[in-house]
């Protein structure tokens, strides 16, 4: 979260200083270099096996994340209702049609997808009321719950991904994880390019091979169908054609969003990148350690020289310190100015006891 009051101070209002100490009486110098954590919700390695602990690519079909049920669901029923709504209509749907049931499911992916190629439209008032409210319930869909679906997708893959490249190298597991947690979003970008490149070959390949289009024709129906461009004039009009586009149009338009998606996030986090180094480049001013004191004691502490610059770099903000500190006092039932044992114990009782 990025905030532009660096030069505010951090807790103003929130951290008064219950004890003030001298310069006598402060203890020796502490460096605290690292800071134990909670440990990754997905990622908890044990001592035995480290290596064991580590996420593994496998068949997405055998292990369903939750998420990915509920994406499967969703799909499915709006697949299938589409397909059984725009079959019942199928009379008042003109165009180059094939097989009934293969024709509405082609038809409600197009429809979904805002390809529209114009091969198959509504003739009826009715037909019409159906199509917009299914392109409209597509859309949603689609950028609200399969781009999501797409992105768990990627992440899957950034492993086999980076120890692709790094396949000459004696990379651990470890190190394999590390790099994909540093540059997190260039691997998404990377996979996703990747996959799209494949698909755009598969879907060229089989309209030349199949639906008989020439080689520039073949590739120019991919671009305008996986940009929703959707002229028309080149579109699969042949029953196995349909049975591909259903798959394909699908999987192709996410992975060019998410595609699009990642190139913005990757310009986002180069932006980020750029500001923590040049606020860990320039040089300290006495105006900075002003701001940086917290307790007004005239001289700043490791802590406070971090959330400084933590804030000065856009990672924090002063709400988001005030609702930090806010806990921190409801946590210290003493009020010492310290977190103890006691103090949680104290204050877990205490919530305990309120109705």
């Amino acid at each position: 979260m990025a905030c532009n009051d660096e030069n505010e101070p951090l807790l103003s209002g929130l951290a008064t200083p219950r004890t003030q100490k001298t310069n006598g009486d402060r203890p020796k110098k502490r460096r605290f270099r690292r800071v134990r954590s909670a440990p990754f919700a997905d990622f908890v390695p044990t001592d035995g096996n480290r290596e064991a602990a580590l996420p593994r690519s496998g068949s997405i079909f055998g292990r369903l994340n939750p998420s990915l049920k509920k994406v499967a669901l969703f799909l499915t029923l709006y697949m299938g209702l589409g397909t059984i709504c725009f079959y019942t209509a199928r009379t008042q749907i003109k165009g180059d049609k094939t097989n009934g049931i293969l024709d509405a499911l082609y038809f409600c992916v197009v429809t979904m997808t805002t390809v529209g190629y114009g091969d198959l439209v509504p003739n009826s008032d009715l037909a019409k009321l159906l199509a917009c409210a299914f392109v409209f319930t597509g859309m949603a869909l689609v950028g609200l719950v399969l781009t999501k679906a797409a992105d768990y997708l990627a992440e899957k893959q950034e492993i086999l991904l980076v120890k692709a490249l790094h396949m000459n190298q004696k990379v651990g597991e470890l190190q394999v994880l590390k790099e994909i947690e540093t540059n997190r979003v260039k691997y998404k970008f990377y996979t996703t390019l990747i996959i799209l490149v494949v698909l755009i070959l598969t879907g060229t390949i089989f309209l030349y091979e199949v639906e008989n289009l020439g080689l520039v024709d073949s590739f120019y129906c991919v671009c305008s169908t996986i940009t929703t461009l959707g002229y028309g004039d080149k579109s699969f009009s042949t029953e196995g054609g349909r049975i591909f586009a259903v798959f394909w149009i699908l999987a192709s338009t996410i992975c060019l969003a998410q595609c699009f998606l990642y190139v913005a996030e990757v310009n986002t986090e180069n932006r980020q990148r750029a500001l923590v180094k040049w606020v860990l480049s320039r040089r300290t001013t006495n105006v900075d350690l002003e701001a940086a004191d917290i307790d007004d004691d005239g001289v700043v502490g490791a802590a406070e020289f971090v959330l400084f610059k933590l804030k000065e770099m856009g990672k924090i903000c002063q709400q988001d310190i005030s609702v930090i500190m806010e806990e921190f006092e409801n946590l210290d039932v003493d009020q010492s100015g310290t977190l103890s044992v006691s103090d949680i114990s104290e204050a877990q009782s205490v919530e305990t006891r309120m109705p």
